[in-house]
């Protein structure tokens, strides 16, 4: 490291009076792995690996990703697309395939420790409980969830399992300009926060590569070698129609979340890594001139999610985000940070009351003081900071290697993900003020919501797994 520059845990405890007394566990602002405590789950040798979802829209990365790592090793392999499991079997050629993921863990369970949950949102919540119920490490991509009720589902298994390392599809976190974000606002160096503006860029306006255009279409036939019945998981069974499965899933109202939920952990993370005390908003209003929502999201939603937050890290005793989708954005004369370009069309805000933050989603780092932007990695008495791969620090944790690099377990992920679904499925109700009650699952001021919203009714055999002390 330069020795002009100061390590992160001094950055952090001498600069503004803000940031002292903020506890940094392992140097990293995220705590660090030992697997020493670990009674169950813990792996000595090589961990084993069962994919689930091998290729798709980023299930092939991650598949490639962990096997690289030398003490990791693909044994599985589960996809309900014939074509793209032969695919991966090409690569992993001693790997047990099947098509579904029940199988795997009653008839192949003892052969693998941990698990990569790559599919779409809909099963996600049912393949990560199951995984934690029979004691294998997860990673899954985000969103974690696709049902609100099923942010406690996740949330209370992973509690019930505390020895085993989950981690979330974030690996943005990578990047020198997020995690020296995170470093700026724990410092405190920029004041008190006032809101947060979140963009989240143009991909779901018009359909394309993730996303369908809005029309319903005709039933077809699935695709060859594609089991539509496990894949449709624990949805109501419906018909399979154009721009469904493989990839444009992401915009149906039964199975994805949008261009927002697809992006929140990417955009929103640096925010609940600063600031802990951010735990779930109590009020959402989404506006859009979208769509009709009976089969897809909207594709443009301006959405306000409330935050009560305390102490003296926020201006007020709430904190506003606001999310702009597809295409919308905010004004930059109206936060004050002058003329200019966005840095692309995804990017977060952090308005400050000494400053402005801007941020990509792997930077650039921007800071705006009274319209003079500088380069937010110049900030005085930042650390170096030594690169990592984030799927490796989920292998190295669940081998139990020390690392200070799990940025995003299960945990810290689903703050982000709430958010997302919370202004997606809003907008069922646009303009309407929903109160959020977390603890209760409910909108008490909106009973068609809670009723609408929440939960869904899952096919017998694709349910979320609730653990053992479930109350």
């Amino acid at each position: 490291m330069d020795t002009n520059a100061l390590s992160r845990r001094q950055f952090l405890s001498t600069s503004a009076a803000v940031g002292a007394g903020i506890v940094v566990v392992g140097g990293s602002g995220c705590a660090s792995v030992r697997g020493s405590a670990a009674p169950r789950g813990l792996v000595r040798d090589k961990l084993r690996v069962l994919s689930i979802g091998v290729v798709g829209t980023i299930g092939g990365e991650d598949r490639k990703q962990v096997n690289a790592h030398p003490r990791a090793e693909i044994v599985g392999l589960c996809d309900v697309d014939a074509g793209f499991l032969a695919a991966a079997a090409k690569d992993h050629p001693d790997a047990f395939t099947c098509a579904d993921y029940r199988e795997a863990f009653d008839v192949y369970g003892d052969r693998f420790d941990a698990v990569i949950v790559a599919t779409p949102d809909h099963s996600h919540c049912a393949i990560m409980t199951l995984a934690l119920d029979r004691w294998k490490h997860v990673y899954g991509q985000k969103p974690l969830v696709q049902q609100l009720e099923e942010l406690e589902f996740l949330d209370r298994a992973t509690r019930a399992r505390p020895s085993l390392v989950t981690q979330t599809g974030a690996q943005r976190i990578q990047s020198t300009a997020r995690r020296a974000a995170v470093d700026i606002l724990k410092s405190g160096t920029l004041g008190k926060v006032i809101e947060v503006h979140v963009a989240f860029g143009n991909g779901a306006l018009a359909g394309g590569h993730y996303f369908a255009d809005g029309t319903l279409g005709d039933p077809i036939d699935p695709p060859d070698g594609f089991d539509y019945d496990l894949w449709l998981n624990g949805a109501e069974p419906e018909p399979c129609r154009p721009n469904l499965v493989k990839r444009r899933w992401r915009s149906w109202w039964n199975y994805g979340g949008g261009q927002i939920a697809d992006w929140v952990v990417h955009l929103t993370d640096v925010l609940f890594y600063a600031f802990p005390e951010l735990q779930s908003p109590t009020q959402v209003c989404s506006r859009t001139p979208s769509r009709d929502l009976s089969f897809f999201h909207a594709d443009r939603v301006l959405s306000t999610l409330a935050y009560p937050v305390r102490g003296d890290r926020f201006a007020n005793t709430t904190c506003n985000f606001h999310f702009y989708d597809t295409g919308l954005k905010p004004d930059r004369a109206q936060l004050g940070i002058g003329e200019g370009e966005w840095p692309g069309g995804i990017f977060t805000i952090v308005v400050c009351e000494g400053g402005t933050m801007v941020l990509g989603p792997s930077g650039p780092l921007e800071i705006w003081r009274d319209g003079v932007k500088t380069d937010g990695l110049k900030m005085p008495g930042l650390p170096t900071y030594e690169k990592f791969n984030h799927w490796h620090a989920w292998v190295d944790a669940a081998l139990g290697v020390e690392t200070p690099h799990l940025w995003a377990p299960f945990s810290q992920a689903l703050k982000c993900t709430e958010a997302g679904l919370l202004a997606v499925k809003a907008a069922k109700y646009p303009g309407q003020v929903l109160e959020w009650d977390r603890g209760r699952l409910a909108f008490p001021n909106h009973a068609a919501a809670t009723r609408t919203l929440v939960r869904r009714s899952y096919r017998s055999g694709f349910e979320p797994v609730r653990l053992r002390g479930w109350i």
